[in-house]
């Protein structure tokens, strides 16, 4: 215990932290209460948690990440009522990000230098471990993600345009997010879009009924797929609207358009001159290609092992620099760059809400130890977000500067106008859905 009690002691200065070892012995972090973490929509009060096992507290603080991740999926980490392990996440690395995010890394310069290495072989995605990994993460059971994801199921960030996000309702965030992005396209009815990594289909459907293009949507996810056309069919425009289970290296063609959401995230560093050679050479010389994903708002980092191991295998959140630097090198012009700051972590917070709300549903489909990791995982993404350095990167790239208008009022206004056009959809699960029902 005395190596997590050192790091704890040094980290905990706001709020209260108090653990409960398997021999039952109390040690207290923080010298007051206060509010937190109810200043971030938490419970207030300390937090208590339980280690009920011997070699708990050495499989934390060896590496804080992964050790606390598997810890409370195995129940090796209890989190007392009334808090969760998100009030315990929150609260610790609220603390923490005034040391950095490298207090949360592996300890020592040996455990960092391997893991580095790690992720970089992890992040060779190659055809086949390609689609294993997009397997491994988006072929999970649709029951999963429609009791989390908004109604559309975009798996990528929402866009909160209110100061208050509570005032915003999951679906409509989502929505926002699709004409912010749609506006960036400087979209004409009747061009050709591809749209690669197109999930669940809801981006590409968008396009469709918001300009009557044509759209291409590629993914990996066999599942994903069958569910985008059945959504085609249903909307009747799978004659407009194509899915195609295919890696984008192996698409063909010329398109006006290109649009790829939380794509980049599963392509690794070492992909990036094929990525851009690529999507350079399939878009016409007047075209625009928009691309949103997470990233970092400093240098290059490499991904924690907690998630490549159980949620994104393979999967890495690049830096600026490592875009612009090597968009470049395929003949692409930046024309736009738009940080997106603390979106994710409220979005990541209504999955959370929503997780729980169906837990005894998710742990039917699964276990309780899939249900904790998932929990961790959201928890522990939303914390990225809002108390580290993560934000998500919306870069806009041309051949061709004369591509777009030459003020960027063209975004303002078109996203406007798709946001006045477009309907909320109200989410199936919605609590107010079920009492009107009853």
């Amino acid at each position: 215990m005395w190596l997590l009690d050192k790091f704890l002691t040094k980290v905990i200065k706001h709020g209260q932290l108090i653990i409960t070892d398997h021999d039952g012995k109390e040690y207290v972090y923080g010298r007051d209460p206060g509010s937190y973490p109810a200043e971030i929509g938490g419970k207030p009060g300390p937090v208590r948690i339980r280690l009920t096992h011997p070699k708990a507290a050495h499989h934390i603080a060896r590496y804080p990440q992964l050790g606390a991740g598997e810890a409370f999926m195995w129940e090796w980490l209890v989190v007392e009522d009334p808090h969760d392990i998100r009030d315990m996440i929150l609260l610790v690395t609220m603390n923490a990000k005034r040391l950095g995010e490298a207090s949360l890394k592996p300890q020592g310069p040996i455990r960092r230098t391997l893991q580095r290495t790690l992720a970089k072989l992890d992040g060779i995605n190659l055809r086949a471990s390609a689609r294993k990994n997009a397997e491994h993460t988006y072929n999970l059971t649709r029951e999963l993600y429609e009791r989390f994801l908004d109604e559309d199921r975009q798996y990528t960030m929402a866009y909160y345009r209110d100061e208050d996000p509570s005032s915003t309702s999951l679906e409509q965030a989502q929505m926002d997010k699709k004409a912010h992005l749609a506006a960036k396209l400087h979209l004409k009815p009747g061009m050709k879009v591809l749209d690669i990594g197109c999930g669940w289909g809801g981006f590409a459907l968008y396009l469709n009924k918001m300009y009557g293009v044509e759209v291409t949507g590629v993914a990996l996810a066999p599942d994903q797929i069958a569910f985008c056309k059945e959504r085609a069919e249903a909307e009747g425009v799978a004659d407009k609207v194509h899915f195609h289970l295919m890696d984008y290296r192996d698409v063909e063609g010329e398109f006006d358009r290109i649009s790829s959401v939380g794509l980049l995230e599963h392509v690794g560093t070492i992909h990036y001159p094929q990525f851009f050679a690529h999507t350079h050479r399939l878009l016409k010389p007047d075209g625009v290609m928009i691309s949103h994903c997470c990233g970092r708002a400093g240098p290059p980092g490499f991904t924690d092992a907690w998630t490549r191991k159980y949620i994104f295998p393979g999967g890495y959140i690049p830096a600026l620099s490592e875009l612009v630097s090597e968009s470049e090198k395929a003949g692409w012009q930046v024309m736009d760059v738009e940080a997106m700051r603390f979106h994710y972590s409220y979005t990541l917070e209504e999955w959370y809400n929503r997780t729980v709300m169906h837990r005894e549903e998710i742990t039917d489909m699964y276990d309780e130890q899939f249900y904790r990791m998932w929990l961790f995982y959201l928890a522990g993404a939303e914390q990225s977000f809002r108390n580290g350095t993560m934000v998500n990167w919306q870069v806009q790239y041309v051949k061709d500067r004369a591509a777009i208008p030459m003020t960027r009022e063209y975004i303002g206004e078109e996203s406007a106008r798709l946001r006045a056009m477009g309907e909320v959809p109200q989410w199936r699960f919605d609590p107010e859905l079920k009492e009107a029902a009853e």
